[in-house]
């Protein structure tokens, strides 16, 4: 039975004409839980009335996913036309042909006819072991190429010209990036997904997608406190702790994380917040459909912008880069 309407959850709509939901539940937990634990929240979440589910080939769980897609099909707890589900290409598989082959492999683990979305992960092929340390380097690694990007974005158009897509997006990009590839593309991403909370607004990203029709989508809509080992560092702020953020859930009387995800709703993008936690994933819905921030609360948390990127990427350099800021320009 579901536990909350989803009918009243607000919707974007994308520039293809597609509806989205203004949250969704992310499936990366793969450092943390196993694949069991998080399809067991992807179908708790079904029930409680989520419509939107963030997925990745390289999380290694959705075959486990696609069990619960399939379930909750069979047992006519949801349609399949009213989920939006996003999954992604790994950088491993940019390669002439691969992404439909990652595509093919998506779909047969997810059990669909198609994804709602399906974007690029990371703007190169760089990859790393599963689990490896925030040190490790890849001798493969290479930066990033425009033309490169650009062969592996004209497999994506043509996922979605064959109907296995409906929208095609990008993640982890950058203005400089998105200005040197969107004059090329012939079908322009309707979403790209960033790193998104409080500590770390990314206003020049984010207003250039939104003036060009482009969907930001928000991971670590919390500070992703759960992250892996290997991408903290003792500068990195808490979102949670932040006094603006403790400030403004002191007044509305609810937990500082709920702050976060209210201020990414009304600010104009996606959260795609993850917990195997009932009572977590279930108060991240219901917060967007009551009490919403004030005019000047927004403006308060507007203005405490750490500039604090979480997830800095490293593990992707390449031979010869100063730094993890060189994979962002």
């Amino acid at each position: 039975m579901i536990q909350i309407d989803p009918d009243p959850v607000p919707t974007f709509r994308l520039a293809s004409g597609e509806k989205i939901p203004c949250i969704g539940m992310g499936t990366f937990g793969s450092d943390k839980y196993a694949p069991d634990e998080v399809s067991k929240a992807v179908a708790g979440a079904i029930q409680w009335g989520y419509r939107l589910f963030d997925c990745a080939s390289v999380y290694g769980n959705e075959v486990r996913i696609g069990e619960v897609f399939a379930k909750a099909f069979k047992e006519k707890i949801v349609r399949r036309d009213e989920l939006f589900i996003i999954s992604k290409v790994w950088n491993d598989m940019h390669g002439r042909g691969d992404v439909l082959l990652s595509l093919a492999k998506t779909l047969k683990d997810l059990q669909l006819d198609y994804v709602d979305a399906y974007l690029v992960h990371w703007p190169f092929p760089n990859y790393h072991e599963p689990g490896c340390a925030g040190d490790a380097r890849n001798p493969n690694s290479v930066p990033f190429s425009p033309e490169r990007f650009l062969e592996t974005w004209a497999q994506m158009e043509r996922a979605k010209d064959a109907g296995l897509v409906r929208s095609i997006g990008m993640s982890n990009m950058t203005v400089h990036k998105l200005e040197t590839l969107l004059p090329h593309c012939r079908i322009a991403p309707a979403l790209v997904e960033m790193e998104l909370h409080p500590s770390f607004q990314q206003p020049e990203l984010f207003n250039y997608c939104v003036k060009r029709g482009i969907q930001p989508i928000g991971y670590c809509p919390i500070g992703s406190p759960n992250r892996p080992e290997r991408d903290k560092a003792p500068e990195d702020v808490i979102d949670t702790e932040m006094p603006e953020v403790l400030s403004i859930a002191q007044s509305h009387g609810i937990h500082p994380a709920l702050v976060c995800i209210k201020w990414a709703v009304q600010r104009g993008h996606i959260p795609i917040p993850f917990s195997v936690h009932e009572k977590n994933y279930q108060a991240n819905l219901q917060a967007v459909l009551e009490d919403p921030l004030t005019d000047g609360e927004m403006q308060a948390l507007a203005q405490a912008d750490k500039k604090c990127r979480l997830i800095k990427g490293q593990v992707f350099l390449w031979e010869g880069a100063a730094g993890w800021q060189a994979l962002w320009d």
